[in-house]
């Protein structure tokens, strides 16, 4: 089974929270304060596997969580760190935002991807000692991993795109200028899913993908649509294979614009790309009027035309020739840019809040009052402190106070209710 695009859940590992705790020996006075930090979240990695050409190991498991980073102990001792995840994809998997579907990440350079960072460790109470506050009696929570929806696409890294009807002989001629092996029948949809093969010309190479079989209104679904079109998105050459004996199809002009105007349907970009035509089956003769005709339109278009039998090979190795002449001009295989800047996990999460009134109550959330609340050790005079100045500098009070709060109306923060106080 052939599987190429699929959606995921990812979430990297919280961060542990910080320890409050207070250093008791024997023979030691005034021993302060020795909680230690939490330990960091794994994170979640995408890596290239260059065994895998399917993403089928995802049809069955579709999240995938990284460990969170154990929490702080006494005596400064650090929590562990959670494990990272790494998952392998094949080469040239596009990773996506699902929500947004701008692009994450082009899987083509074979180099690791954090597509989610774990979050950082909580302080423990050592880290707000001070002089004047000898007993901190308040630790920092760990920050929560970041989880993403996203979308894996894989897109073949090929050179060269084979295109055409159903059973014009795409695979045979696959099959006979690599090392692939593509099932061959004399029926339509022989080939159900992309094959690619690796063809050697003195000392270079380049890679040929075998497109299943486009017909008239894929655009609509018919046939097997444009499901597969996608993995020549990268090709730099087309090479577009027709049956010139029309042993099965009247018209072989007419078939050629029809593939085309598919092409052009699908993307205007791909259609642009050069493009060879190549007459095949010509061991089964033809129509000399009808390749006069193919002639003159590829001739109109700045087409190269070939004329080769894939099953004699007859013209075959001229074409490859030609095939790896057009590619040394020609730009290397697409890289797909990243439509998110590099420090985009970096940036500052937002500091709004939302306040909704019912029965009396004012609800406060924002995703950073999350973990703002559990920093919180509202036993101790100083983290109270604390808390106040937060949502004084915040503009959470200023949020209440739009919204018509009065002293003495109550306010709901994830659970922690209050009375609220001019």
């Amino acid at each position: 089974m052939f599987l190429d695009k699929v959606d995921i859940y990812i979430k990297a590992g919280n961060g542990g929270n910080g320890c409050v705790s207070f250093r008791r020996e024997k023979y030691v006075a005034y021993g302060g304060p020795d909680g230690g930090d939490g330990g960091k979240g794994g994170n979640v990695i995408f890596v290239t596997d260059e065994g895998k050409n399917t993403l089928l190991d995802f049809k069955y498991r579709r999240k995938f969580i990284a460990d969170n980073g154990s929490d702080g102990m006494k005596r400064k001792f650090h929590g562990k760190s959670g494990e990272d995840i790494l998952i392998p994809v094949p080469p040239g998997t596009i990773i996506k935002d699902r929500e947004s579907g701008r692009i994450l990440r082009d899987m083509s350079d074979n180099q690791p991807y954090v597509a989610a960072k774990g979050g950082r460790g909580g302080f423990g109470n050592t880290h707000f000692s001070t002089p004047t506050r000898q007993t901190p009696r308040f630790a920092k929570a760990g920050l929560l991993g970041e989880e993403r929806n996203i979308t894996l696409e894989l897109k073949m890294l090929a050179d060269v795109g084979l295109v055409g009807f159903p059973n014009v002989g795409k695979s045979t001629l696959l099959s006979n200028i690599s090392s692939a092996t593509p099932k061959i029948a004399n029926y339509h949809f022989t080939t159900l899913s992309p094959n690619l093969g690796v063809v050697s010309i003195y000392d270079e190479t380049f890679v040929v993908a075998d497109i299943p079989g486009l017909v008239e209104g894929a655009a609509e679904g018919s046939g097997l649509g444009y499901d597969f079109l996608r993995h020549i998105d990268r090709c730099s050459i087309i090479v577009h294979l027709f049956d010139i004996s029309a042993s099965e199809r009247d018209n072989p002009l007419d078939d050629i614009k029809k593939i085309n105007s598919e092409l052009q349907k699908y993307s205007s970009e791909l259609a642009e790309r050069p493009q060879i035509l190549v007459a095949n089956k010509i061991d089964l003769g033809y129509d000399k009027d009808v390749l006069a005709r193919v002639r003159a339109y590829a001739k109109n278009k700045g087409y190269d035309l070939f004329m080769i039998s894939g099953v004699t090979r007859e013209g075959v190795d001229d074409l490859i020739n030609a095939v790896a002449i057009k590619l040394r001009e020609l730009p290397p295989i697409k890289v797909y840019e990243s439509d998110f800047a590099e420090d985009n996990y970096e940036e500052k999460k937002s500091r709004e809040v939302t306040v909704t009134v019912e029965d009396g109550v004012f609800t406060v959330k924002g995703e950073w009052l999350k973990t703002f609340m559990n920093d919180i050790n509202f036993d101790d005079t100083d983290s109270l402190k604390y808390f106040q100045r937060v949502l004084r500098t915040s503009g959470v009070i200023t949020a209440l106070e739009n919204d018509g709060i009065d002293e003495g109306d109550t306010v709901d923060i994830y659970g922690m209710q209050f009375d609220f106080l001019f």
